[in-house]
């Protein structure tokens, strides 16, 4: 069910707030666990799953190849997995899938080794934007033909294999592309084998670790992921914790607000995930992990945040794959601390739902920030905390959750008059927002 377009209007800045909090679950674990219980032997149980718009249009999409998904209670679901290659698509079949990038990308390595399928794949007008060469390059290995020839951003139609041989990938730092390459190898003949030089995510590795058979690992200097194919995989049982770049993005604002304090209760910290806490506390920033937990080979944590004085940012290129969707709120923290923040590594944020450093290097230009952007480094030179509420922001339908979320935390922060098109969109990640900023003491309208 997709959100009603709605805007939001902010005019004041919100006071200091001393709170313990609960965000939405993970996002990333959600959607990899029903896609892999789909693909999984029995019935794969996932818990605390993130009930947003993104995930319901996984479930939508599993369910029209033929996946039974049952949902027990609020956030819990029972998926009744068929097995390997055993997905099912009516003649002519269309799916949607929104506005997520993870989706696509994994459930077209699923798609694409199992047999006798043909299918048309399209996303909203975002995601139809994003370019898919390296993913369609990558299946296209595997033996998967996608029409038209050429063209590289949805719609697009897939034809699968039907006798898929294991490719060996050098991967970059991209945890959608390693996951679409492990996914298409666990149903194609032979081995499929991965060379990771940089770490990106690996919840999927996490999930599928209990199938020795299927997927073995080693780690050294660069991470080989060996995927043997055609081996059933075990059904498992899944609780999700709280995503950490939900997370950040209270956590943001609670450094820049001034005697603020907040606990954030269970959230995933995972070390492929933890590169925005890694960076602000080299800047001095007051962050604690507290009550470490391990389960499903995650481990989660409580996080407390205090306000407090921050240095300047600088990051290494090296950092991006750990901190790939908290950049904006880092440009955020940037632009209210004095001095000038460095930037490494971003090119890649070009290929997100939006541009996205270029929409950011907009935004703070519109309360007077300068900033230096190139290809693949963005300067800010910060000014500190302001007071802007003689400015105003505007931020057009750009169809991106964690543009919109920045933008509101910048005006309760610095009193701009903001007003932000489209802010449903934060609802493909973060349905609990408002809620919590309201919680926070944060003060908007809502425009339909």
């Amino acid at each position: 069910m997709l959100s009603k377009n709605f805007n939001i209007v902010i005019n004041r800045k919100i006071p200091a707030f001393n709170k313990t909090i609960r965000v939405d679950s993970d996002k990333s674990l959600s959607i990899r666990g029903f896609l892999i219980g789909a693909i999984s032997h029995n019935i794969s149980v996932i818990n605390n799953v993130l009930e947003s718009e993104d995930v319901f249009s996984t479930i939508k999409c599993l369910k029209k190849l033929g996946v039974k998904i049952e949902k027990r209670k609020a956030k819990n679901y029972f998926v009744y997995g068929k097995g390997l290659g055993s997905l099912f698509a009516k003649k002519n079949l269309e799916l949607n899938f929104g506005n997520s990038g993870t989706l696509a990308r994994l459930l077209i390595g699923i798609l694409s080794t199992t047999p006798n399928l043909n299918i048309k794949v399209l996303g909203d007008h975002s995601l139809n934007k994003r370019s898919m060469k390296k993913l369609i390059k990558l299946m296209s290995k595997f033996g998967a033909t996608f029409l038209p020839r050429n063209k590289n951003n949805f719609p697009l139609k897939i034809i699968s294999s039907n006798y898929p041989i294991g490719i060996h990938y050098e991967a970059d730092v991209s945890a959608q592309l390693k996951s679409a390459v492990i996914l298409a190898g666990l149903n194609s003949y032979g081995l499929t084998s991965i060379i990771e030089g940089e770490k990106s995510r690996d919840h999927t590795e996490n999930i599928l670790s209990k199938n020795k058979q299927s997927i073995k690992i080693k780690n050294g200097k660069k991470k080989i992921i060996n995927i043997l194919g055609k081996n059933n995989l075990n059904s498992f049982n899944l609780s999700v914790p709280g995503d950490p770049s939900s997370a950040a993005f209270f956590s943001a604002l609670t450094l820049l607000n001034n005697n603020s304090t907040i606990t954030i209760k269970n959230v995933g910290i995972n070390p492929t995930r933890t590169g925005f806490y890694k960076i602000l506390q080299k800047q001095n920033a007051k962050i604690k992990f507290l009550n470490l937990k391990k389960k499903n080979n995650e481990i989660s944590a409580d996080i407390f945040v205090k306000s407090c004085k921050l240095k300047p940012i600088s990051t290494k290129a090296e950092m991006y794959p750990s901190t790939t969707d908290e950049y904006l709120i880092l440009f955020v923290i940037a632009a209210l601390t004095k001095g000038v923040s460095t930037f490494k590594g971003i090119k890649d944020l070009s290929n997100k739902e939006s541009s996205r450093a270029f929409e950011m290097k907009k935004i703070l230009n519109q309360i007077g920030i300068k900033s230096k952007l190139t290809k693949d480094e963005m300067k800010i030179y910060g000014s500190g905390m302001i007071d802007a509420s003689n400015k105003k922001i505007l931020v057009e339908d750009l169809g991106d959750h964690r543009i919109a979320m920045c933008a509101f935390i910048l005006a309760i922060l610095t009193n701009a008059k903001t007003t932000i098109k489209s802010f449903n969109t934060v609802n493909t990640s973060s349905p609990s927002f408002l809620k919590i900023m309201k919680n926070l003491g944060a003060s908007f309208e809502i425009k339909k």
